[in-house]
């Protein structure tokens, strides 16, 4: 049996005990050695190797060099430090506090193994006020599933009344943005999936993030943890903007590979779309409107992209009963409907 557990070598008791909370945090078992003799069966075969400065100092024989070993200080290491450190082949220096953030990546990353393929960030938003953002990104999140992925739903709208009204799962336990506390910058996906409210669709597993009916909403920090969370884990992850862009939102955007502006074919919903498309700066070569609108409106969707300035993906019909799913919390679009199509078409749009 593989014993991918990181190799830890450490006798300063605060380095000691911060390796050790960090590793807890981002869910990663250690093995623990007394000193680098002991490590000599595991040194090659251990994804990490953390050692402290007493562990370099006391370095027996030679080990041969290799990858992935950190030096782990509680401040910046002495000059003889460093020529030791050098000796052993240690490739990265870790000094506490400032490194904290580093040296939980690399334990996570260890826990969580390769990122997954298939990681893809799209961010909604309404061109006006009750354009529909919400009910596409659930849409999204719903035919990600369907299509056999599993989807990642992140409310970023505290004032939008709750991601999970839209499915019923207002009631439901885990956690809501409130109560969400990210310590070290980095999640496991597979934990914050099991503390998090969530539902089946076809064959994929929807996980909601929504803000609560009150407290505040995500800290770009911490959406950004998520986000990323995400996507290394092969998700399809679908950001529910508000109209106006917080620290949160625009960190939301700096994160996604598509940003879709849904508005009705309406001039003054045009108006009002081009100030929001405004408001997204350097990263409109990843933005489309997607049109919503009865059969016969006055303008076309080529007319309605032209107008907001952004290039078009496409036009979407009412969905029929909608209403209905909402009030009932029973979100589940036809796959042929409206909304089922166009979750389709985002989806093909984040692989062009």
């Amino acid at each position: 049996m593989v014993d991918d557990r990181p190799v830890v070598i450490a006798s300063d008791d605060a380095v000691l005990d911060e390796i050790l909370r960090l590793a807890a945090a981002v869910g990663c078992e250690v093995e623990r050695l007394s000193d680098l003799g002991a490590a000599r069966d595991r040194w090659a075969s251990a994804p990490l190797v953390l050692v402290d400065e007493a562990a370099v100092a006391g370095a027996g024989p030679a080990l041969p060099r290799r990858a992935g070993v950190l030096l782990v200080c509680a401040a910046d290491p002495e000059p003889a430090t460093w020529q030791r450190a050098f000796a052993l082949g240690v490739e990265q220096v870790v000094a506490l506090p400032e490194g904290e953030a580093g040296l939980a990546t690399a334990l996570a990353d260890v826990a969580e193994g390769p990122g997954a393929p298939g990681g893809r960030v799209v961010a909604a938003l309404g061109g006006r006020g009750g354009a529909g953002a919400s009910v596409l990104a659930a849409a999204l999140a719903v035919g990600a599933c369907r299509a056999g992925d599993d989807a990642l739903l992140v409310d970023c709208d505290p004032l939008g009344g709750g991601a999970d009204v839209v499915f019923g799962l207002e009631c439901a336990t885990g956690l809501r943005w409130p109560a969400l506390r990210v310590r070290s910058g980095r999640v496991s996906m597979a934990e914050l999936a099991s503390a998090l409210p969530g539902r089946r669709y076809g064959g994929g597993m929807l996980s909601v993030l929504s803000c609560d009916r009150d407290g505040p909403g995500p800290e770009p920090e911490a959406l950004a943890a998520v986000v990323e969370a995400g996507r290394r884990a092969g998700r399809t992850v679908v950001c529910d903007l508000p109209r106006r862009f917080d620290s949160a939102g625009r960190e939301a955007l700096g994160h996604a590979d598509l940003v879709v502006v849904v508005l009705p074919a309406e001039v003054r919903a045009c108006v009002a779309a081009k100030r929001v498309v405004e408001q997204i700066g350097d990263r409109l070569d990843r933005v489309r409107v997607l049109v919503r609108g009865p059969a016969g409106a006055v303008l076309t969707g080529a007319e309605v992209a032209d107008a907001v300035g952004v290039p078009l993906l496409g036009w979407m019909r009412p969905e029929r009963g909608l209403t209905r799913m909402l009030e009932h919390g029973e979100f589940d679009p036809k796959p042929g409907g409206p909304l089922g199509r166009a979750a389709r078409t985002m989806l093909a749009a984040l692989t062009t």
